[in-house]
């Protein structure tokens, strides 16, 4: 089985990735790398922060990675807060603040508040550096529901469903999220080359 590192410290999307690629890729924490850097993401756009993260990983350890980016964008707020979803609302902001904030900044808008999720991963191997990008379509609900997931996911009520990410099961937000579908694009270009 492939193996690949992680470049992530975030042990949410660590544990959804590897169940998503359970039995088709050994994901390899920072923490297994010896790896506890705090790696910066200061790119103004989501591609920019995954390609910088997996890049400082590969340079300096020099082994296969990917890493990820992902923000929630806010059709009424003009797409924010985008790739400030982990900081919206400051730089050591707690998932319920910025949640709570963007509540507020909503507060007043009729629903539908229409929203999507979007999550760009950049995988280095040794063939070069690729993409792979998955979104997926809802709105922002007017209070918390649920109590699974992590970050916006209490908040976010994919299209054609009514419940919130958060009152999904892990299998079932797994098959239909945004970072489920990146990781699938991801998980079908390793099996493609696997083949060759």
């Amino acid at each position: 089985m492939k193996k690949l590192v992680f470049a992530s410290n975030n042990a949410h999307k660590l544990a959804e990735i590897r169940s998503i690629l359970a039995g088709r890729v050994e994901v390899i924490s920072l923490g297994e790398l010896g790896c506890h850097d705090e790696i910066p993401e200061t790119a103004d756009t989501l591609q920019g922060n995954a390609l910088m993260k997996a890049e400082y990983i590969h340079k300096r350890y020099g082994v296969p990675c990917f890493a990820d980016d992902t923000g929630l964008e806010v059709e009424a707020l003009d797409g924010a807060p985008g790739v400030y979803s982990a900081r919206f609302a400051g730089p050591h902001a707690t998932p319920a603040e910025n949640v709570a904030l963007l509540l507020d900044r909503l507060s007043g808008y009729p629903e539908p508040r229409k929203a999507r999720f979007r999550t760009v991963i950049a995988l280095i191997d040794e063939l070069g550096t690729h993409f792979f990008e998955g979104r997926a379509d809802g709105e922002i609900t007017l209070t918390r529901h649920g109590g699974q997931g992590f970050g916006y996911d209490p908040i976010f009520r994919p299209e054609g469903y009514e419940r919130t990410y958060a009152e999904l099961s892990e299998q079932e937000k797994n098959s239909i999220s945004h970072r489920g579908r990146a990781v699938s694009k991801l998980a079908t270009y390793l099996h493609a080359i696997a083949q060759d």
